[in-house]
């Protein structure tokens, strides 16, 4: 017993011991957070294991910083590290349960809109949430117990430098074999799910913090001839107007109603029989009314403002981040802008404060004239307020006034933010009993879809009482998925059948309701994104986008391009599917036969091409080297968005 208690002291008394328990501790955690909290479809002996030795590396080589202190500074720097990697750590499953997706560094400057999150963070975190952190206190007691000794003398650095290469060693092998696995994993990384699995939490922190250097540096080495080949491939990819619907809206005022989180399965679904939205239900069979049933949100980690980036410019989200943080002072030839030309007048209506997702910055980017955002609105009461904002039906009324002051035609759209996560609602507001699956998230979905269908009736209704719905195109457009992943379970009770990786992908249908008054409306199966609604707009108004550099094609264009990219790299169309690396049948939903690996390798290569050359435009800030005919570049300095000067600045 005496030698046992010997041996403990001897390894506490240790700097070594101390770092070596560290390493162990923060391996064994990250591996049982890796494999518990995320879901990165690991499959196979080889994927197991490197899920398993991926931590060690990594955590040996940070932790190994250490070395370089002297005397107690190497045991408070071994502490802090320590802790910094908890917090990482513990950040990613936080944002995971959300967002289903790993932070990036241009995340991290997303900070200005943590202060209106309120209680849609807390409600992902949960009880045993201390357990991330038992380890962290067991170090600060390593460090701060007297009844440890703690070691003064410097460490030696053949030690130091032995244990650092056999960190690299790991790091090494780890790589090799991940990249045995899956060839050109770092080349090809526009899914973090992959470098998380294959190479673990750490090194993808690593990996992300290069890529971020690498896109920031993209803007000072661009020059005018990176953009010759960028207009080439857009020309390439231009889908010619449909003649049946080329110039139906000519002239008419555009509405977009931004849907913030719906899902195009809330679409004539009943629940208890009662159906959940009934007022978009009638709409999908208005006469006037063309109805996308195959429409997919293509958003990254930027949300919401990927969906609004890419339908005022045709151009992808970022790999990492948002676009309207990070790239908000770039050139853009955006649908204000553009309409600008032909006489049109814009405004966006938002009651939430103007800096989140920085609008306030990036909409003058785009050319907007006005930006109608809290501070034109009464928020006073607090039985109208959501937690991003105005609810929905007082937001549509005080919307009123602002819209009547316009000069038309006018190109607008309004932001809703009724139907947000986590869906909590005052129940005197419901008229719809809440799901009964046991989730929280997906039960109370229902009564704020229901809400956010009677508002977005309401407004059909206000817009006939101030006499502009003969004369405007409305355009209904769902932002992004409302319930993730991680709510597949309770999913599987609301839609009737398991969801396997190709019913997930189904789900991230959105809709899009195109509304034009005398245009013959229908349900349109054609296979489109976010990234087509631009072109399609445009040409409903019978403006043509050949000269523009636009990612997306004419939705109702017979040329119209089915292939949908995903941020990440996966697509869908209406042949084939790839989702994490699995190609599945669209037909049978079941893997893909080998007479059809040809084709689908190929649309990943065009898949990977588009989103290469948007990613190359956007880095780039290249459009600041081209501008097509008969376009007015914009000039943001010359727009004021502050109430107080409103009028005079309009």
């Amino acid at each position: 017993m005496k030698n046992l208690v010997s041996k403990k002291d001897d390894l506490l008394n240790n700097f070594l011991g101390i770092y070596f328990i560290a390493v162990l501790m923060l391996w064994f955690k990250t591996y049982i957070t890796q494999k518990a909290q995320f879901e990165l479809g690991v499959e196979g002996f080889l994927q197991q294991f490197l899920l398993i030795i991926n931590p060690l590396g990594s955590a040996m080589l940070f932790l190994g910083f250490s070395f370089l202190f002297r005397g107690k500074r190497k045991y408070t720097s071994l502490v802090v590290v320590y802790t910094l990697m908890s917090i990482l750590l513990y950040a990613n499953v936080v944002y995971y349960r959300f967002f289903s997706d790993f932070i990036t560094l241009p995340t991290i400057f997303q900070t200005q809109n943590f202060g209106d999150l309120g209680g849609s963070v807390l409600s992902l975190l949960k009880p045993y949430d201390i357990l991330f952190f038992v380890d962290v206190f067991v170090m600060f007691y390593l460090r701060f117990s007297r009844k440890i000794q703690k070691e003064t003398n410097r460490f030696g650095n053949k030690k130091a430098m032995a244990i650092i290469a056999f960190a690299l060693v790991v790091s090494i092998l780890n790589l090799g074999l991940a990249e045995s696995s899956r060839p050109q994993l770092l080349t090809r990384g526009f899914d973090r799910n992959y470098i998380v699995k294959y190479l673990g939490m750490y090194n993808y922190t690593i990996y992300d913090s290069v890529e971020t250097m690498k896109a920031s540096s993209q803007r000072a080495l661009a020059d005018s001839s990176d953009i010759t080949e960028v207009i080439n491939y857009t020309k390439s990819n231009y889908a010619n107007p449909n003649a049946k619907y080329f110039g139906a809206a000519k002239g008419m005022n555009v509405i977009y109603l931004h849907l913030e989180s719906f899902q195009n399965f809330i679409i004539d679904y009943k629940l208890n029989g009662e159906e959940v939205t009934p007022f978009l239900n009638s709409l999908t069979k208005d006469d006037n009314t063309a109805y996308f049933d195959n429409f997919f949100h293509q958003t990254g980690q930027g949300k919401t403002s990927d969906a609004e980036f890419m339908l005022e410019n045709s151009l992808f989200g970022l790999p990492q981040g948002s676009a309207f943080i990070t790239k908000a002072q770039n050139m853009y030839q955006a649908a204000p802008s553009i309409l600008k030309d032909y006489g049109y007048t814009s405004a966006v209506f938002h009651g939430n404060n103007g800096s989140f997702w920085n609008r306030n910055v990036i909409y003058k980017s785009f050319g907007y004239d006005n930006f109608f955002d809290a501070s034109y609105y009464d928020t006073s009461s607090s039985e109208d307020m959501a937690e991003y904002g105005l609810l929905d039906k007082p937001f549509f009324e005080q919307s009123e006034s602002l819209l009547s002051s316009l000069p038309q035609p006018f190109y607008t759209k309004f932001i809703t933010v009724g139907n947000h996560y986590p869906y909590k609602m005052n129940q005197d507001l419901v008229t719809i009993d809440k799901a009964d699956t046991g989730d929280a998230s997906v039960d109370n979905y229902f009564q704020t879809a229901r809400y956010a269908d009677e508002a977005i009736e309401q407004f059909f209704n206000q817009l006939k009482e101030l006499g502009l719905y003969d004369n405007t195109m409305i355009v209904l457009y769902g932002d992004h998925y409302g319930i993730s992943d991680n709510h597949n379970k309770a999913m599987e009770q609301v839609i009737g059948k398991d969801i396997t990786p190709y019913e997930s992908t189904n789900l991230q249908r959105v809709p899009l309701l195109i509304h034009v008054p005398g245009m013959q409306g229908e349900t349109n199966h054609t296979y489109g994104g976010q990234i087509d609604l631009l072109p399609t707009v445009l040409h409903l108004l019978g403006i043509d986008t050949q000269n523009f550099i636009q990612s997306g094609s004419d939705l109702l264009s017979e040329e119209h391009n089915e292939i949908v990219p995903f941020r990440n790299g996966d697509f869908v169309s209406p042949t084939i599917y790839s989702i994490n690396e699995k190609l599945y049948d669209n037909k049978t939903g079941l893997p893909l036969d080998d007479s059809q690996l040809e084709l689908a390798n190929a649309i990943k290569n065009e898949v990977e091409h588009k989103l290469g050359f948007s990613d190359k435009v956007v880095n780039g800030d290249l459009l600041r080297f081209y501008t097509p005919p008969q376009y007015t570049p914009v000039d943001p300095s010359q727009y004021n968005y502050f109430k107080d000067t409103h009028v005079e600045s309009n």
